[in-house]
């Protein structure tokens, strides 16, 4: 099979396509249930700490124990309603059971990551680099939608990147050597850290969260300390690109906090998959390759 997907371009990346609209379907449920059931439990946490009567609200649903239904009306959905993209197109984007729009997002997070995964293919090939790389961009999927919707970047995700990158290194499958990886998760964290402790004693304010260093952090576990400097330099320019568009379309106030976790996403993924070429192309323009 694997010298079939070897021999076949084409093959591989059609499979990988479609698995991407798969995992990106899964990923719609977990930037859904996840942060609800995270935010329960604690909850639960606090009031048992504080000695407190817990409250009797209902436990939110698992992220693969609930079939999936309409947010609305609690509508189950059938198999064929549940088919990435064609059902949203079947359905005209509404729901069968009430009528009411379905959001836009389940789409869209199902082509972006059907894109990203076929991306990955043709970059990789039939390798195990491929396969690490598919897993590396589900999660970036996930924890990017989570933050655009809660502006939470959960430890239940940014950690298990951050060791997974780690363990991918010190195996040889990963993309970068063992002190490579250590490093880039070192300075990852730290340079974020900094860069908030700065912000805090200058302005008084807290310009980003804690999740955020974890996730460099990550990202440095995976792509190496040298590319530490890229990512956050990419990140903020597409920040400061996002989000000067966004007040001024929107008008939103200079104090409203954006996310700052889907643009270290979208820059590490580029790393991951150019940062060399983009490196090289640099080094080309300014004279230096």
């Amino acid at each position: 099979m694997l010298e079939l997907l070897q021999g076949s371009p084409g093959l591989l990346a059609g499979l990988v396509f479609a698995f991407g609209l798969l995992v990106g379907s899964f990923l719609n449920v977990v930037i859904l249930r996840l942060p609800p059931k995270l935010e329960y439990g604690w909850r639960r946490d606090a009031r048992e700490h504080l000695e407190l009567p817990l409250d009797a609200e209902p436990e939110p649903p698992g992220i693969v124990v609930r079939p999936s239904g309409c947010p609305n009306c609690g509508h189950r959905l059938a198999p064929w309603e549940n088919i990435p993209l064609l059902s949203f197109a079947l359905l005209r984007g509404r729901c069968r059971g009430c009528g009411q729009p379905i959001s836009w997002q389940y789409p869209a997070v199902e082509l972006l990551t059907g894109l990203l995964f076929l991306a990955c293919a043709l970059r990789f090939g039939a390798t195990p680099q491929c396969l690490a790389a598919l897993a590396f961009t589900g999660t970036l999927v996930a924890l990017a939608g989570i933050d655009v919707r809660t502006q939470l970047l959960p430890d239940a995700i940014t950690l298990p990147l951050l060791w997974l990158g780690l363990l991918l290194a010190a195996t040889g499958v990963g993309f970068v050597d063992p002190v490579a990886a250590i490093a880039g998760a070192v300075a990852g964290y730290l340079s974020l850290w900094l860069v908030y402790q700065g912000f805090r004693l200058i302005t008084g304010k807290e310009g980003m969260g804690f999740g955020d260093f974890k996730l460099l952090a990550a990202l440095g576990a995976w792509c190496g300390g040298w590319a530490i400097l890229p990512i956050v330099l990419m990140s903020s320019f597409i920040g400061a690109i996002v989000g000067g568009a966004l007040m001024a379309l929107q008008g939103q106030d200079r104090d409203v906090h954006i996310p700052f976790g889907p643009y270290l996403a979208t820059a590490g993924w580029v790393q991951l998959l150019w940062g060399e070429s983009l490196l090289q192309w640099y080094r080309n323009l300014s004279g230096l390759g």
